[in-house]
C-alpha cells in the first residue's frame, strides 16, 4: 500500500511543481526522509517528464520506486566511503560504474541528487594528484550526468566554478612561470579537459564575466602570438554564454561584444581567430534568444555591422575559390599560435558550420521579416553567392563545408520550431519562429538542397538529403512538388542511374512528410510502383535504397484496400445527397489513375519553383476519393514486388564468404528488414497472397545462396502471424527433410571444407528455413511440439557432416523461442483501430508512445517444460556421445588418417555450445550463491567488509584482495520464469554442471591425445565461452548490441532535430523490447568461482600458450570473455601464464612467448598485474628477458606493450586534494545510525590503502635496485628497455633517486653507444628537474601538486598604470642595460596593465635547496669530474647519425646547463677553469661545422645557466664567453653553422628580458650596413641575428630607430641576400612596434564600447610611419624614372623595389596587415604595377604580382574601401598599358566577392560600371577578362541587385548590338578605325551577353529572360567574321555542355523558333 501512495504522490508531486515560482534549488532542501514523505520540488528528477513510460511497458512488474532509491542510497553510501578513504581506483570508479548502470536503466536521478553528483565529480576529475587514468572515468562520468540541458537549469540548480579547470588548463598552454616540469603521473589528456569545458561551460556563473576578463586579457599579445592565441582559446572554451541576471546591465552581452570584435581584428588573416569567434558569438546567440531583458533586433542581440562583419567571417571560412584569389587567410599567421592549438574543440564532433548555422538560426526573429536588411536577407545573400558551388559538376573542397552548412541551417531551425511549439524552449513572444518566416527560410535553401541531392560526393549526399527531409517537415507544399518534379524524370529512367539512386534515397527521406501530408500521400502508391524497377539483381547499390524506401513507406501507410473499409456504425451517409452516388466509383484505381497522370503533366510542364498546394485545390472528399481509388493498386504492387524479389534471389551470386561486407550480403540483410514492416502492415487478404506465393516459392525452389534471405523472409511471415504460417509451412519443410535424408541419402557422409554438397543442399535449405520458422515467434510451435521434437532427434541420429551444424542451430532458436521473454507486436496500428477498420485518416498517422499496447511472450510452463526437454535430451546425447568418443576404444577410430573423429567430437561440441546458449536465459546467475535467503540481504554488511580484511596476509597486501566487482550489485525484476526449487530449475543447473565438467574431460584428452587437432579446440573453447558467458542472457550472441544498432538505424529516417520519439508503432515496441534485454544485461553480473570454474579457467590459461596459433587465438579470446564473469578470475589465471612466459623465455619458445605476452600484456590482465605486485616484478623481468628473442614479430609485439610496461612503475597517487564540501554533499545517503560504523570503515579502507601502498613501494624500489644491476652489464638493446623502465621506477618525489641508479644514469651519459648514452642522457635532465622542481615547491608535496612555486628572485612589481606615462617610462627602461628587476614576460602591459606584474631580481638570493636534494646533487657532482666532462665534449663534437640530428640540440644544452650548475656551486671535482680549456679544444680552429655546433651548445648552456648565478661567476661567464662569440659573429658564420648560432641566440634570448643578454643584443644592434663589404653572407647573417634577437625580445626590443634609418638610407643594396634579411628585418621592426597598453580591462572594454558595436580600429598608421612609407615610395618613383627603359643590368629602382615588396610582403601576409590599408589606393597600386611590368626582371615581377594579389584579401573595415575601389575603377578605365587594366580585373572580381557584405550599394554600382565599361577595351585580353569577371559578380550577387544589374545589362548590349549592325559587304583592304570599332562594339556587346548567360551556369531551367538573349545571339551576330563570330559560337557552345545533365528541362524553356534559331549554330549538322 504504502509504495503505491507514495508513487501517487511523487506523480502528483511531478505535475504541480512545475511552476518556476516553485523551484527551491536555491535555498537548501528538506532532509531526504522527511517524515510526512512530502515531497520538495528538488526531489523532483525532470523538468520535463520522459516521453516513453519504460517500466509501464514491460510484461512483468518492476521493482518500486523506494526499492531503487535504497539502491542508489547504498550506492552513494559506498562512493562516499571509497572517496573518503582515498580509494579511487577500484573503490571509487567501482561504484561509480554501478551508479552509471542505476542510470542506463532509465531510473530518474532527483535533481538535488544529481547536483551534488555533478558537484563531487567535477571536483574529482580536477583533483589534484589523482591518476589520470581515473580522473577520466571520474570526468566521463561527470558528462554523463550534465549530458542533456535539461536535467539541471544553469544558474538556478547547479553552478560550477570556472577557477579548476583554468588551473588545469593553464598547465599546458601558459607553462608555469618558473619552467618547473610537471610531473607525468598528474600529467591529464588536454583532449578530456576541452571536452569537459564543453559540458561545464553551459553551468559557469555569467557573474564571473569580469573575473575572467581579467584573468585572461592581460596575456593577450600580438608580439609573442602564442598570446592572443591561448587568450582567445580560454575565452572561447570557458566564457559564460547564459544571460546575465536582469539587474546586471553591466554583464549584457553587448557591452563586451565590441571588445571581442577589437581583438579579432588584432589578428588578421588567421582562420583559427575566425573559427573561435563565430564559435563564441554562436552560443552567445543560442543562450540570448529566451533571455527578454536582452534587446533583440532583426540581427538577433548584434548590431547590423557586427553582422556584416561575422557573415564576412563565414564567407572566408567556406575557403570558396574567387578568379586567381590566393587564399584569404595566411599560412604564417596561425603558425604562432603555439601551444594554443591545444584549445582548439574537435573539428569533427563541432564543425565550422554548426557554429555558423547555430548563430543564424538562433538570431532570427519575426523581426526579420519587417527591415528589409537583416540576418535573413544577409543568409539569402550568403547562400545566393554560393549557389553555383553547390552543383553536382562543381564540386571539390568546398562541397563538404557548404552540405554541411545546409544541413545544421536546417536542423536547427527545426529543432527551434520544435522546441518552440512543444514549449521546451520558452522564447519572448516578439521572437518566436513565425509561418511567413519559415516559408521564406524554406525558399532560401530550397534550391541548392535540390541540387546538392545529386552531388558526386557519398557525404555532401547524405547532409543534403537530411536537409531536403527537414524542409520538407517544414513546408511540405514548398518541397514536395519541385522534389517530385525531379523525382517522376528520374524514376521513369529517363535519366542516369545515379540520380535515381539520389531519387530512391530522396523518396525514403520524404516518406513520412509524404503520407501525411494532404494531396501529396496520393502520389504513394503510384511513385511506391516506379520503385519496383529499382529491384535489380545487376545493381545491388540500387536494390538497397529501393529496399529502405519500401521499408519507410511499410513504417507509416497501412496496404490496405480502403475502398473495402468497414462502415462506421451509426454514421450513416451524413453528407447531402448530391454526393453519394459518387461512392460506388472509387473500388477501382481508374480515378486515381486520371489524377496522377494530369499531375505528373502539370509537373512537367511547370517551371522551376513550383509550389503546390493541396489544401486549398482539392476538397477533403475529392482527396479521400483518390486516396481510396489509389489503394486498389496495392495487391498488383505486392504481387509485382515478390516476383522481383524472388528474381532478385534467383539471381545472387554466391556469398564468397561471412560478414564481408559485399554488397550481396548487404542485400540479404536488408531485405528481411524491408519485409517484416512489408507483411506487418499488409490487409489480411494481401497477407494470404503473399504467404501462399512465398510457401509455394519454398517448396518448388532450392537457391542455395539465397538460404539466409529466404529464412529470414519465412521469419517475418510466421511472426506476423504464427498460426496461419506454420499450418502453412512446416508440413512442407519436415516432409522435405524426411524424403531428403530417406530417399536421396542426404547428409549421411562427412564432407570437408565448409562448401555444402550439391546433394545436401535441398536438406540446408529445409533445416534452415525450420529454424527460422521457429524462432521469435511465440507459443504456437507448441501445437507441433511432438513433430518438432521427433525431427530433431531424427536429424541427429542420421546426420553427419555440413548440415548437422544446421540442425543444431535449429534446436538452439526452438529451446531460445520457448525459453525468452520479447515482443510479438509488429503491427502499424493498435488493435482496437484495426476491429474498427482503417479510414484515410489512419495514412501516416503516429501513436502516441504514451498509449501502447504491446504483445509480449512470456514463457508459459508447458514451454519451459518443452525447453528443458529438448535441453535434456540433446545434451545427454552429446555428453553420451562424447564420452564414447574419448574412450580408449572409439566407435570411431582414432588411427591419425581420417578426419571421422574430430569431425565428430566438435560436432557434439557445437551442439552443447548451441544448446547452452539457447537455454541461457534460465540459468541464474546467483544459482551459486546462498541458496538461502535472497541474495540481497548479505550485501551491506559482510560483503563490503570482506573487502578489507581478506587477502592482507596471502598476498603480502600488494595487490586488490580479490578482483575489483567484489561488491554488492543489484538486481531488478526481469520475469524470469522458475523458482529456486522446481524440478527444472534444479535439473538444468545440474545438467550445466555436468557439461562443465565433459568439456574438462575432451580438454585434457585433447591435449595429451590430439594436440595438433585445431578444429576440436576451437569448438572446444568456443563451448567454454558459451559456458562461462551466457548465463542469464546470451551473451556470446551480442544480443543487444546487436537490436540496438538495428534500432538506431531503422528510427534514423523518424527523428527531427526537437522532436521526441515520434517513431512508427513497430519501432516504439521494438524500443520497449531493447529496454527488457538492457536489464536482463545489467543482471548478469559477474559471479563468484566455483572449483568447476577454477578448473576450466586453467584450461583456458594452459591453451592460451598453445604452440599453434590457431588454437592461442580462440583459447585466448575465451579467456579473455571468461574472466570477465567471473570474480576473482584475474589473479587466478595469472601465475600460470607468468610462469609460462619466464619458461618459454628461458627455452626461446617463440609461440608460447607470443601467446604470453599477447594474454598478459594486451587483455584486461595487464591492468590487474599493474595494480597487483605479487605479480609485476616478475613481469618485469620476463618483459626485459624478451627483448634478447631474435623473432621480429615477438619483438614488434614487445614493442606495442613497452608503454604498458614502462607504467606499471610510475608512483601511485600519495595525495589527493579534494574539496570537503562536495565529498561531504553525498553523506546524506547514510543513515544517522550508521555514521559511526561508516567512519570506522573508512578509517579502516584508509589504513589498508596507506600499508599496501608502502608494501607496494617498497617492491618497486628493490625491483630498480635489481634492474639496475641488469643495465650495468647486459647488451645494449636490453638495456635500453631497462633504463626506461627503471626511471619510471626510481624516481619518487620524496627521495629523488637511489645511489646506484644516480651512478648509473651519470656514467651512462656518457656511454660509448650512441642511443643509450642519448636514453641516459634524458634521465639524468629527468632527474635534475625534480631535484629543481623540489627545490622550488619548497620541498613539500602538497604545494607541488598545487603548482604554488617559490622562486627566490621572482617578485611582483607594482604597476602605475593611472600615470599616462608609466607605459612610456616601462618600455625606455629596457633600452639601458642596468636593471632594477628583469621582466621576462612578454604580456604585462601589451593589452592592459594589471595591477602587479611578475618581474625577477637581477641578484637574487640562490634557490634553497634541503638536504636530500643536496645530498644527491652531491653524488652527481662527484661523477663529473674533467674527464667525464672531456668525454661527453668529444661525443658533442662526433658527427650526428642522420641528418635530421644534425641541429641544434636542446637536450644536451639542458644537461649542461644543469651540470654547469653543479660547477659553480661547487659540487663536482671538475672547474670553470677546465671548462674553459675544454671549450677551446671544442672549438679548435672552427673549421669544420660540427665544431661550431659544439660550442654553441655549450654557450648557450654556459649563459642559459648564468642568470641563476652569483653576480662575479655571473660577470666571469660573460668575460669568457662574449668574446668567442662575437669573434664568430663577426667572421666565423658560414651558411652552413649560421643555423646553429641563430638557435643558440634564441635560446640565450627568447621570453627573457633583452637585458639578461644585454652584451648581445647591444652588439647585434650597432651593426650598420657597410657598402664597401663585398661579403653578402656575412651582412645578410648578421641582420638575420638582428632580426632573430628582435623577434625574441618583441615590443621589448628598443634599440630600433638608427638601424630603421641605416635600413632606409640602403634599400637598395645590390646583393640578393642582404636585401631579403633587410625587408624582414622592418616588417619584423614594425610588427613588434604596436601595443595597446590599456590601464586596466575596464578601461579597455570601455573604450572599445564608446567607439562603435565593432570597437576601435587598431593598427592606425602613425604620424611617422605613414611619412616614412611616402617617402619611401617617392625615392622608389624618382628611381624609376632615372633607369632607363629596357636596362637589362639592375638598377636602384629594381633593388630598391625588391626590399620594399620583401618587407611589404611580409608585413601583409602577417596579423598587422591592416597597418598598410590606407595606403593602398594611392601610394601602393600604381607603383606595384609599374613593377609588374619590368619584364627584364622577372623577380621583380613575380614579387609584385605577388603582393598585388594580397591587397584584396586583407580586411578593410567598412566604409574603408571606398577609396580603394575608386583607385582600382581609375586605373581600369584610364591606365595607360593594358597588362595594368586586365592586372585591375583581378582583384575587382576578388574584392567584390570577400566584400559582398560590407560595401555600399553605390560601391557595388560603381564597380559594374567600370567592368562593363571594360567590355570595350581596345585590347582583347581586357575584354575577355572583363566578361568573366562580370559573370563572376553577377552570379555572386544578391538577387534583389543580381536582377537589377541583369536587366539593365540585357538592355545596355542588346540595343548597342541592334544599333550598331555589320554592312551588308565586306570592304577590301585594310580595315578604317570606324571598323574596327563597330567590330569592338559588337564584341564588347556580345561578350556582355555571353558574361550574364554565363553567370548563371547550372540554372535549371535557365531563367526566362535567357533564351532570348541566346536567340538573339545566334541570329545578329553568329554569323560575323573573325573574333565576334567565334565568341558567339563558344558562348552557345559552353551553354549546351555545362546542361547535358538536365536538357530534357531545359529544352522546354525555349520557344520553337528560338530553337530554330540556336540549331543552325549549335548542332551543326555532320553532312550539311
Amino acid at each position: 500500500m504504502a509504495v503505491s501512495e507514495r508513487i501517487s504522490q511523487l506523480m502528483g508531486a511531478l505535475d504541480s511543481a512545475a511552476g518556476p515560482d516553485t523551484s527551491r534549488a536555491t535555498s537548501p532542501g528538506g532532509d531526504w526522509r522527511q517524515t510526512n514523505g512530502s515531497i520538495d520540488a528538488d526531489k523532483q528528477s525532470r523538468s520535463r517528464p520522459r516521453t516513453f513510460p519504460y517500466f509501464e511497458y514491460l510484461p512483468y512488474e518492476t521493482e518500486g520506486f523506494t526499492e531503487r532509491e535504497e539502491n542508489l542510497n547504498i550506492c552513494l553510501k559506498h562512493l562516499y566511503i571509497a572517496v573518503s578513504a582515498g580509494d579511487f581506483a577500484p573503490g571509487a570508479v567501482h561504484w561509480t560504474r554501478e551508479i552509471r548502470g542505476w542510470l542506463s536503466l532509465k531510473f530518474d536521478l532527483s535533481r538535488s541528487t544529481r547536483v551534488k553528483l555533478v558537484n563531487l565529480y567535477y571536483e574529482l576529475a580536477l583533483a589534484p594528484g589523482l591518476d589520470y587514468l581515473v580522473a577520466e572515468r571520474f570526468a566521463s562520468m561527470f558528462m554523463v550526468l550534465t549530458k542533456r540541458k535539461h536535467y539541471l537549469r544553469p544558474g538556478k540548480d547547479l553552478v560550477l566554478d570556472w577557477r579548476p579547470l583554468f588551473r588545469e588548463l593553464k598547465l599546458f598552454v601558459l607553462p608555469s612561470e618558473s619552467g618547473g616540469s610537471h610531473p607525468p603521473n598528474v600529467k591529464r589528456n588536454i583532449r578530456t579537459l576541452t571536452k569537459l569545458c564543453t559540458f561545464a561551460q553551459f553551468y559557469f556563473d555569467p557573474q564571473e564575466i569580469p573575473a575572467m576578463f581579467e584573468e585572461f586579457l592581460p596575456f593577450f599579445s600580438t608580439s609573442f602570438s602564442e598570446g592572443a592565441y591561448v587568450v582567445v582559446g580560454l575565452l572561447n572554451l570557458l566564457l559564460p554564454t547564459s544571460s546575465p541576471p536582469v539587474d546586471r546591465t553591466d554583464l549584457q552581452p553587448q557591452e563586451y561584444i565590441p571588445t571581442f570584435f577589437h581583438l579579432w581584428s588584432l589578428v588578421n588573416r588567421s582562420k583559427l581567430f575566425d573559427v573561435h569567434f563565430v564559435d563564441i558569438f554562436s552560443r552567445l546567440a543560442r543562450d540570448s534568444l529566451s533571455a527578454a531583458h536582452i534587446p533583440f533586433s532583426q540581427y538577433g542581440l548584434f548590431t547590423s555591422e557586427q553582422t556584416s562583419l561575422i557573415f564576412t567571417a563565414v564567407l572566408r571560412l567556406l575557403e570558396i575559390p574567387v578568379g586567381q584569389a590566393t587564399s584569404p587567410y595566411s599560412a604564417t599567421v596561425d603558425l604562432g599560435a603555439g601551444l594554443a592549438v591545444m584549445l582548439d574543440r574537435d573539428q569533427r564532433k563541432h564543425p565550422i558550420g554548426h557554429h555558423v548555422a547555430r548563430w543564424i538560426v538562433m538570431s532570427l526573429s519575426p523581426a526579420c521579416m519587417e527591415h528589409p536588411d537583416s540576418i535573413l536577407s544577409k543568409l539569402e545573400g550568403l547562400i545566393q553567392a554560393v549557389e553555383t558551388f553547390f552543383h553536382p559538376s562543381n564540386s571539390g573542397t568546398w562541397t563538404k563545408y557548404l552540405s554541411q552548412l545546409v544541413f545544421y541551417l536546417a536542423d536547427f531551425f527545426v529543432m527551434r520550431w520544435n522546441r518552440e511549439h512543444s514549449g521546451d524552449m520558452d522564447v519572448p513572444e516578439d521572437r518566436k519562429l513565425n509561418a511567413p518566416l519559415k516559408r521564406r527560410f524554406v525558399l532560401c535553401l530550397r534550391e541548392v538542397v535540390f541540387m546538392g541531392i545529386f552531388a558526386k560526393s557519398g557525404t555532401a549526399v547524405n547532409y543534403a538529403l537530411s536537409t531536403l527531409q527537414s524542409l520538407a517537415f517544414l513546408e511540405p507544399n514548398l518541397i514536395l512538388p519541385g522534389a517530385l518534379q525531379r523525382i517522376y524524370p528520374a524514376m521513369q529512367g529517363l535519366v542516369e542511374v545515379h540520380r535515381t539512386i539520389s531519387s530512391i534515397r530522396a523518396l525514403h527521406m520524404l516518406s513520412k512528410v509524404m503520407a501525411k501530408t494532404k494531396g501529396y500521400r496520393c502520389h504513394v502508391t503510384t511513385v511506391l510502383g516506379l520503385a519496383l524497377p529499382g529491384i535489380d539483381a545487376n545493381d545491388l547499390e540500387k536494390t538497397l535504397h529501393t529496399l529502405s524506401y519500401i521499408q519507410g513507406v511499410c513504417y507509416t501507410v497501412p496496404f490496405h484496400d480502403l475502398t473495402q473499409e468497414k462502415k462506421a456504425t451509426g454514421k450513416e451517409p451524413t453528407r447531402d445527397g448530391t454526393e453519394t452516388p459518387m461512392e460506388g466509383i472509387d473500388t477501382d484505381t481508374g480515378l486515381a489513375v486520371r489524377w496522377i497522370t494530369e499531375q505528373v503533366e502539370r509537373l512537367e510542364n511547370a517551371g522551376g519553383n513550383i509550389e503546390i498546394d493541396y489544401d486549398q485545390e482539392l476538397s477533403d472528399h475529392e482527396e479521400e476519393m483518390i486516396l481510396r481509388s489509389s489503394t486498389t493498386g496495392l495487391a498488383e504492387f505486392l504481387i509485382t514486388f515478390l516476383g522481383r524479389v524472388f528474381t532478385l534471389l534467383e539471381n545472387l551470386p554466391d556469398a564468397s564468404r561471412v560478414r564481408s561486407g559485399s554488397p550481396e550480403e548487404s542485400v540479404v540483410n536488408t531485405l528481411p528488414a524491408a519485409f517484416t514492416p512489408l507483411l506487418a502492415a499488409l490487409s489480411p487478404e494481401l497477407f494470404d497472397i503473399a504467404l501462399d506465393k512465398i510457401a509455394n516459392f519454398i517448396t518448388n525452389h532450392v537457391i542455395h545462396p539465397a538460404r539466409d534471405a529466404m529464412a529470414f523472409i519465412c521469419n517475418g511471415l510466421v511472426k506476423i502471424n504464427p498460426e496461419k504460417s506454420l499450418k502453412r509451412l512446416l508440413p512442407h519443410l519436415i516432409a522435405g527433410i524426411r524424403t531428403e535424408i530417406d530417399d536421396i541419402g542426404a547428409g549421411s557422409t562427412r564432407t570437408t571444407g565448409s562448401e555444402v554438397l550439391p546433394r545436401d543442399r535441398a536438406l540446408v535449405w529445409n533445416i534452415s528455413l525450420l529454424s527460422m520458422c521457429v524462432v521469435h515467434v511465440g507459443d504456437a510451435v507448441l501445437a507441433w511440439k511432438d513433430e518438432l521434437f521427433e525431427i530433431a532427434e531424427y536429424m541427429q541420429q542420421k546426420c553427419r557432416g555440413i548440415p548437422t551444424v544446421h540442425v543444431s542451430n535449429f534446436i538452439h532458436h526452438l529451446i531460445l523461442n520457448l525459453s525468452m521473454t520479447y515482443t510479438i507486436d509488429y503491427s502499424i496500428y493498435e488493435p482496437e483501430e484495426l476491429e474498427r477498420g482503417l479510414t484515410t485518416d489512419s495514412w501516416g498517422r503516429l501513436p502516441n508512445p504514451k498509449e501502447l499496447e504491446i504483445k509480449w511472450h512470456k514463457s508459459k510452463p508447458e514451454e519451459i517444460d518443452f525447453a528443458v526437454k529438448l535441453f535434456e535430451s540433446q545434451s545427454k546425447n552429446a555428453i553420451n556421445a562424447l564420452l564414447a568418443l574419448i574412450h580408449p576404444d572409439p566407435p570411431i577410430k582414432r588411427d591419425g588418417t581420417g578426419k571421422d573423429w574430430s569431425d565428430e567430437v566438435s560436432r557434439n561440441l557445437v551442439l552443447l555450445r548451441l544448446v547452452l546458449s539457447g537455454i541461457s536465459v534460465l540459468f541464474d546467475p546467483r544459482h551459486d550463491q546462498a541458496l538461502g535467503g535472497s541474495a540481497t540481504d548479505s550485501d551491506s554488511d559482510s560483503d563490503s567488509d570482506a573487502m578489507d580484511t581478506e587477502g592482507i596476509d596471502d598476498d603480502g597486501g600488494l595487490g586488490e584482495a580479490e578482483d575489483e566487482e567484489v561488491k554488492p550489485t543489484f538486481q531488478y525484476e526481469t520475469g524470469y520464469s522458475l523458482k529456486r526449487n522446481d524440478k527444472n530449475y534444479k535439473l538444468i543447473h545440474h545438467l550445466r554442471q555436468q557439461v562443465g565438467e565433459i568439456l574438462h574431460q575432451v580438454h585434457q584428452f585433447l591435449i595429451k591425445k590430439q594436440e595438433d587437432d585445431v578444429p576440436c579446440f576451437n569448438s572446444l573453447y568456443n563451448a567454454y565461452r558459451s559456458w562461462f558467458i551466457d548465463v542469464g542472457i546470451e551473451r556470446s550472441a551480442h544480443v543487444l548490441d546487436r537490436v540496438t544498432r538495428l534500432l538506431s538505424a531503422d528510427v534514423a529516417p523518424f527523428k527531427f532535430s526537437g522532436l521526441r520519439k515520434e517513431y512508427p508503432r513497430p519501432l516504439l515496441v521494438r524500443r520497449a523490447n531493447v529496454y527488457h534485454l538492457q536489464r536482463l544485461r545489467h543482471n548478469a553480473t559477474p559471479r563468484p568461482k566455483t572449483d568447476l570454474d577454477k578448473l576450466l579457467l586453467l584450461d583456458l590459461a594452459e591453451s592460451s600458450v598453445s604452440l599453434y596459433t590457431e588454437i592461442r587465438r580462440t583459447a585466448q579470446t575465451a579467456n579473455e570473455s571468461a574472466v570477465k564473469c567471473i570474480l576473482g578470475a584475474r589473479p587466478l589465471v595469472i601465475p600460470p601464464l607468468l610462469e609460462a612466459l619466464t619458461k618459454a623465455v628461458a627455452e626461446n619458445d617463440y609461440p608460447r612467448i607470443k601467446g604470453a605476452l599477447f594474454s598478459l600484456l594486451f587483455g584486461s590482465l595487464a591492468k590487474t598485474i599493474s595494480r597487483d605486485w605479487r605479480f609485476t616484478p616478475t613481469l618485469i623481468k620476463a618483459f626485459i628477458e624478451v627483448t634478447s628473442a631474435d623473432k621480429p614479430s615477438v619483438q614488434k609485439l614487445a614493442a606495442n606493450a613497452t608503454f604498458q610496461v614502462m607504467d606499471m612503475g610510475k608512483a601511485l597517487e600519495r595525495m589527493v586534494i579534494l574539496d570537503k564540501d562536495a565529498v561531504e554533499s553525498i553523506s546524506f545517503a547514510i543513515d544517522s545510525d550508521e555514521e559511526d560504523a561508516v567512519q570506522q570503515k573508512v578509517n579502516k579502507r584508509k589504513d589498508f590503502i596507506t600499508k599496501k601502498r608502502a608494501r607496494i613501494e617498497g617492491r618497486k624500489a628493490a625491483l630498480s635496485k635489481e634492474l639496475v644491476e641488469v643495465g650495468k652489464t647486459a647488451h645494449w638493446k636490453k638495456v635500453s628497455r631497462t633504463a626506461a623502465i627503471i626511471c619510471n621506477l626510481g624516481m619518487r618525489y620524496d627521495t629523488i633517486a637511489s645511489d646506484e641508479m644516480i651512478n648509473l644514469l651519470t656514467k651512462g651519459s656518457i656511454d660509448p653507444h650512441p642511443s643509450l648514452r642519448g636514453l641516459y642522457a634524458g634521465a639524468l635532465i629527468g632527474l635534475f628537474s625534480v631535484i629543481q622542481t623540489r627545490a622550488i615547491t619548497g620541498h613539500s608535496y602538497e604545494k607541488y601538486l598545487l603548482g604554488v612555486e617559490e622562486l627566490p628572485d621572482k617578485i611582483t612589481v607594482p604597476t602605475n598604470a593611472d600615470d599616462p606615462k608609466w607605459t612610456e617610462e616601462h618600455l625606455d627602461s629596457f633600452a639601458k642595460p642596468e636593471a632594477k628587476y628583469y621582466v621576462d614576460f612578454d604580456y604585462p602591459g601589451w593589452l592592459v596593465w594589471t595591477k602587479t606584474m611578475p618581474a625577477f631580481l637581477p641578484n637574487a638570493p640562490l634557490l634553497a635547496y634541503d638536504n636530500v636534494e643536496d645530498d644527491v646533487r652531491e653524488k652527481i657532482g662527484v661523477l663529473m669530474d674533467r674527464s667525464w666532462f672531456s668525454t661527453y665534449f668529444a661525443y658533442m663534437k662526433q658527427e650526428p647519425r642522420d641528418a635530421s640530428a644534425d641541429r641544434f640540440r636542446m637536450s644536451t644544452a639542458m644537461l649542461l646547463t644543469h651540470a654547469f650548475d653543479l660547477i659553480f656551486c661547487e659540487f663536482t671535482d671538475a672547474t670553470f677553469e677546465d671548462i674553459k680549456e675544454l671549450t677551446q679544444t671544442v672549438y679548435g680552429d672552427g673549421s669544420d661545422k660540427h665544431q661550431h655546433r659544439a660550442t654553441a651548445e655549450i654557450m648557450g648552456a654556459l649563459l642559459s645557466c648564468a642568470p641563476d648565478l652569483k653576480s662575479e661567476q655571473r660577470q666571469e661567464v660573460w668575460e669568457f664567453a662574449f668574446p668567442i662569440i662575437r669573434g664568430i659573429f663577426q667572421d666565423g658564420l658560414t651558411p652552413e653553422n649560421a643555423g646553429y648560432w641563430t638557435t643558440f641566440l634564441h635560446v640565450v634570448l627568447q621570453a627573457k628580458d633583452p637585458r639578461r643578454g644585454w652584451p648581445l643584443v647591444d652588439w647585434l644592434a650597432s651593426f650598420r650596413l657597410d657598402m664597401d663589404s663585398n661579403a653578402a653572407f656575412k651582412e645578410s647573417s648578421k641582420i638575420h641575428l638582428l632580426q632573430q634577437a628582435i623577434c625574441d625580445s618583441g615590443w621589448h626590443f628598443r634599440l630600433e630607430k638608427p638601424i630603421l634609418e641605416d635600413f632606409m638610407k640602403h634599400l637598395d643594396h645590390p646583393y640578393k641576400g642582404v636585401r631579403e634579411a633587410m625587408g624582414q628585418t622592418i616588417a619584423s621592426i614594425h610588427r613588434t612596434r604596436y601595443h595597446e597598453s590599456y590601464k586596466n580591462v575596464g578601461a579597455l572594454i570601455k573604450a572599445q564600447k564608446e567607439a562603435s558595436s565593432i570597437g576601435l580600429r587598431p593598427y592606425q598608421p602613425t604620424e611617422e610611419f605613414s611619412t616614412m612609407i611616402t617617402e619611401v615610395f617617392e625615392r622608389l618613383e624618382v628611381w624609376r624614372g632615372e633607369r632607363p627603359a629596357g636596362q637589362q643590368t639592375p638598377s636602384s629602382y629594381t633593388s630598391g623595389g625588391k626590399t620594399v615588396l620583401l618587407w611589404l610582403d611580409s608585413t601583409l601576409s602577417s596579423h598587422e596587415c591592416t597597418q598598410l590599408v590606407k595606403f593602398f589606393p594611392n601610394v601602393f597600386m600604381e607603383q606595384l604595377l609599374h613593377m609588374m611590368d619590368i619584364k627584364e626582371d622577372p623577380e621583380l615581377q613575380s614579387l609584385a604580382y605577388h603582393v598585388f594579389r594580397h591587397l584584396p584579401n586583407i580586411p578593410h573595415r567598412e566604409g574603408e574601401d571606398a577609396e580603394f575601389i575608386a583607385a582600382l575603377i581609375r586605373i581600369g578605365r584610364t591606365a595607360t598599358s593594358w597588362h595594368q587594366r586586365l592586372r585591375i580585373l583581378i582583384n575587382i572580381q576578388v574584392l567584390y566577392f570577400r566584400r559582398l557584405f560590407l560595401m555600399s550599394e553605390r560601391q557595388q554600382q560603381d564597380m559594374f560600371d567600370c567592368v562593363s565599361a571594360m567590355l570595350g577595351d581596345a585590347q582583347l585580353e581586357v575584354r575577355m577578362g572583363a566578361a568573366t569577371t562580370l559573370s563572376g559578380m553577377i552570379r555572386c550577387s544578391p538577387v534583389a541587385l543580381r536582377d537589377r544589374m541583369v536587366e539593365a545589362l540585357r538592355a545596355e548590349f542588346a540595343t548597342k548590338l541592334a544599333k550598331n549592325p555589320l554592312p551588308k559587304r565586306r570592304i577590301p583592304g585594310t580595315p578604317t578605325p570606324a571598323q574596327t570599332n563597330l567590330i569592338l562594339t559588337r564584341h564588347a556587346a556580345v561578350l556582355g551577353l555571353g558574361a550574364l548567360i554565363q553567370a548563371f551556369p547550372y540554372a535549371s531551367p535557365p531563367p526566362d529572360w535567357l533564351p532570348d538573349i541566346l536567340a538573339t545571339l545566334a541570329r545578329k551576330a553568329a554569323a560575323d567574321p573573325g573574333i565576334v563570330g567565334k565568341s558567339v559560337k563558344s558562348i552557345l557552345a559552353d551553354f549546351k555542355k555545362t546542361r547535358q545533365d538536365t536538357w530534357h528541362v531545359d529544352v522546354q524553356a525555349f520557344k520553337s523558333e528560338q530553337l530554330e534559331d540556336l540549331e543552325g549554330v549549335l548542332w551543326k549538322s555532320y553532312f550539311a
